[in-house]
C-alpha cells in the first residue's frame, strides 16, 4: 500500500500493473462501481467536441464533462468559421472526419471564398454561421455519437497516480474529481477549458469572475495545474457589443453578397443546406477620427487595456488598433447572427470600454448613428499553459496521459481549437517539426496525351492544364477519352486545374525543404539582431520570436512555434550568403599576399 501526492488528490492503492485502473480495484462485484472511461474530455467547446467525438469514433469509451449541456458547441464570440488560413484548417479537420466543417455546411447563412481575385493558393473559404442552428446541429451530433457519454459537472481536481516507468513524467493522471466530490476514472484526460481557467470578465473598470458571460470560471483545476509545476500565464481576449438589426441604416453601407454557387467546407458535401438567394448579406462600414478620440480620451476607464496581460495577435481590440495604428480607418463588418436573430455582430469592433461609452463610440460610425446596443462588448482574462510543456501529440511532459488542447495552449479561434484536437485523444499522432511537415499532395496520375501527329514528344494532360487559358472542359473536348469523366465533378475538375497550376511551385518548395533539412545543424550568427536586420525577409512576429528565443542553429529555429517554413528558408539563404561573402573577403587578402610574394620573387630573380 502506498500514498502518492501529486498536487491533486491523495490516492491510496495496492500497486501492480495488472490492477490499473484504480477504479477497478473493488473486490465486491455487488458494490456500485466508480464510473470508468477510456477518455475524459473536460469542456464542451470547439476543441472539446472534436476531441470527444474523435475518441469515440476510434472505439474509446469517452466522457464529455461540461458545465452545461445546453452550451455545447456554443459560438462564444464571432458568428463565423474559416477565412484566410483558417479555411485550410477546416479542410484538414474534415479530412480527419471532424465535425465542424459538416456542421457549418448545415448551419451557415452566408458563404464566401475570400481572395478570389488572387491565385487558388491564397483562397480562403469563410462562412457566417447561424449561432442557434450551429449549436443545435452540434448537440444533435454529440448526443447521438456511439460510445460518447455527456455529463454536466465542473472538474475541481485531478486524480494522480504513480507514473509508468517507460514514459517521462513525474506522475500519471487516472481520473478527475468533480466539485460535488464525486470521482470519475479514465485512462486519459484531455483539458479543453477555453477561457474558463480563473476566467475574469472585464467591462470598463468592473471585473467579475466568469469563464464566459453567464458561466462560472474553473478555479480549483487552475490551482491544481499550478501546484503541479506547470508554467501558467495570463491571456486576454474580447468580443464586440451586439447591435439591434432594426436600428442600423444599411441603405448607405457597402453590401457584400454570398457566392453563387456556394462552396461547402466538407469534402462529403456537394453543396450547402441553403440556396445562395436565401442567404443573408453582410455590410461594410469604417471607423473614423471621432472613434479614435473617444478611445484615447477614456483609456483610464479601461482596465483591460491597462493590464499587462497579452492579447491575441490576430484578434486585436479597437483600443489596440487605435493605439498601434493611429490616424487610420479600420473596417467594421456588420455580420448577421442568424436567420431569425435580431442581432448584428460588428466584427472588428471588440471593445471593453464602459457600456455607455461603447454606445457613444458606435453611434459615431457611418450607418450606426441610431444604433442600439443590446449587449455591451467585454473582455475576458484567463489562464493558459505554456505550449512548450506539451509533446507534439499534445500530451504534457509533467503528467502522463494528460493532454491540453484549444485555447489552454494559447491559441485563439474556433478553427485552431478544432484542428488541434483531431490528433490528440486516440491516434496521438506525432507531428513532425514544422519545417519538415509537408501537406499530403494528391497529384493525379497522367490522364492522357494531348497533341497531334506532328509533335516530336508526348505531353501529359497535367502539363497542358498549367496554361491559364486551358481548363478541364476544353481539355476533355480535345481528348474525350479518358478525360471526359473528370469533367462530371466540378470539384474534381477544379482540383486538377489547381494541382497542375502549382505543380512546379510545389516541386521547388519540396527542394527548399530538403535543403533546410540537410542544413539543420548550420550555426546562426551569435551577434545577429533579428529586430533590425533588413537583409532577410521576416515578419514582425517571426522577428520577435527569434529575438526572444535566440536559437543557435537552423534546426532549432525551425522548431520555434510561429516561425514559418518560409521564414526558415529566407533565414537559411541569408546565413549562407553571409558566409559566402565572408569567405570571399577572407580569401581576398590571401590572394593579394600571394601576388606580392610573387612580385618580390620575380624582382630577386632579375
Amino acid at each position: 500500500m502506498f500514498y502518492f501526492r501529486g498536487c491533486g488528490r491523495w490516492v491510496a492503492a495496492s500497486f501492480t500493473k495488472q490492477q490499473f485502473p484504480l477504479a477497478r480495484l473493488s473486490s465486491d462485484s455487488a458494490a456500485p462501481r466508480t464510473p470508468h472511461f477510456d477518455v475524459i474530455v473536460i469542456g464542451g467547446g470547439h476543441a472539446g467536441t472534436e476531441a470527444a467525438t474523435a475518441a469515440a469514433r476510434c472505439g474509446s469509451r469517452t466522457l464529455l464533462l461540461t458545465h452545461r449541456v445546453d452550451t455545447i458547441g456554443q459560438m462564444s464570440c464571432n458568428p463565423s468559421f474559416g477565412g484566410i488560413g483558417k479555411g485550410h484548417l477546416m479542410r484538414e479537420v474534415d479530412a480527419l472526419d471532424g465535425l465542424c466543417s459538416r456542421i457549418c455546411d448545415q448551419s451557415g447563412v452566408h458563404y464566401k471564398v475570400l481572395n478570389r481575385r488572387k491565385g487558388p493558393a491564397v483562397w480562403g473559404l469563410r462562412a457566417q454561421i447561424d449561432r442557434k442552428l450551429y449549436k443545435q446541429n452540434m448537440q444533435k451530433e454529440i448526443l447521438n455519437t456511439p460510445l460518447l457519454t455527456v455529463q454536466e459537472g465542473a472538474v475541481e481536481d485531478l486524480i494522480l497516480t504513480e507514473p509508468e516507468p517507460e514514459h517521462t513524467g513525474k506522475c500519471r493522471v487516472s481520473g478527475v474529481v468533480l466539485v460535488d466530490g464525486s470521482t470519475v476514472y479514465a485512462e486519459s484526460v484531455i483539458l479543453t477549458t477555453g477561457t474558463f481557467l480563473r476566467g475574469m470578465i472585464v467591462i470598463g473598470l468592473e471585473m467579475h469572475p466568469a469563464g464566459r458571460l453567464g458561466d462560472h470560471p474553473s478555479i480549483g483545476l487552475a490551482q491544481t495545474l499550478e501546484k503541479l509545476g506547470f508554467v501558467v500565464g495570463r491571456l486576454k481576449t474580447g468580443t464586440p457589443p451586439r447591435i439591434a438589426k432594426d436600428s442600423i441604416n444599411f441603405s448607405i453601407l457597402n453590401k457584400q453578397t454570398p457566392d453563387n454557387p456556394s462552396v461547402p467546407f466538407s469534402f462529403t458535401n456537394e453543396t450547402v443546406w441553403i440556396k445562395p438567394e436565401d442567404q443573408l448579406p453582410c455590410y461594410l462600414t469604417h471607423t473614423n477620427p471621432r472613434v479614435d478620440e473617444i478611445v484615447l480620451k477614456n483609456l483610464h476607464l479601461n482596465s483591460h487595456v491597462k493590464e499587462t496581460t497579452r492579447g491575441p495577435r490576430y484578434c486585436p481590440s479597437i483600443e489596440s488598433k487605435v493605439l498601434r495604428f493611429p490616424n487610420r480607418l479600420h473596417q467594421v463588418w456588420l455580420e448577421p447572427e442568424g436567420m431569425d436573430s435580431d442581432l448584428i455582430y460588428p466584427q472588428g469592433l471588440s471593445v471593453t470600454l464602459p457600456a455607455e461609452l461603447q454606445e457613444k463610440m458606435i453611434t459615431c460610425i457611418r450607418g450606426l448613428e441610431k444604433a442600439k446596443v443590446i449587449q455591451p462588448g467585454y473582455g475576458v482574462q484567463y489562464d493558459y499553459l505554456d505550449p512548450r510543456q506539451i509533446t507534439p501529440s499534445l500530451e504534457t511532459h509533467l503528467v502522463q496521459r494528460l493532454f491540453f488542447a484549444g485555447q489552454i495552449n494559447g491559441t485563439t479561434g474556433y478553427e485552431e481549437a478544432a484542428a488541434q484536437t483531431e490528433s490528440c485523444p486516440v491516434a496521438r499522432l506525432e507531428c513532425s517539426d514544422i519545417i519538415s511537415q509537408v501537406q499530403g499532395i494528391l497529384l493525379p496520375q497522367p490522364s492522357g496525351v494531348a497533341g497531334t501527329a506532328g509533335m516530336h514528344h508526348n505531353t501529359q494532360a497535367l502539363d497542358v492544364l498549367k496554361y491559364e487559358e486551358v481548363d478541364m472542359d476544353s481539355l476533355a473536348k480535345a481528348v474525350p477519352e479518358p478525360l471526359k469523366k473528370y469533367t462530371k465533378c466540378r470539384e474534381l475538375a477544379e482540383r486538377l486545374k489547381i494541382e497542375a497550376t502549382y505543380e512546379s511551385v510545389l516541386f521547388h518548395q519540396l527542394q527548399e525543404i530538403k535543403g533546410v533539412q540537410q542544413d539543420e545543424a548550420l550555426q546562426l550568427p551569435k551577434d545577429i539582431d533579428y529586430l533590425t536586420i533588413r537583409d532577410v525577409s521576416l515578419s514582425h512576429e517571426v522577428r520577435e520570436k527569434l529575438h526572444f528565443s535566440r536559437p543557435q542553429t537552423i534546426g532549432a529555429a525551425s522548431r520555434i512555434p510561429g516561425v514559418t517554413p518560409a521564414a526558415i528558408i529566407n533565414l537559411l539563404r541569408f546565413v549562407k550568403t553571409t558566409q559566402q561573402r565572408q569567405a570571399a573577403m577572407n580569401e581576398s587578402p590571401k590572394t593579394d599576399q600571394c601576388l606580392r610574394d610573387a612580385d618580390r620573387l620575380q624582382e630577386r630573380q632579375l
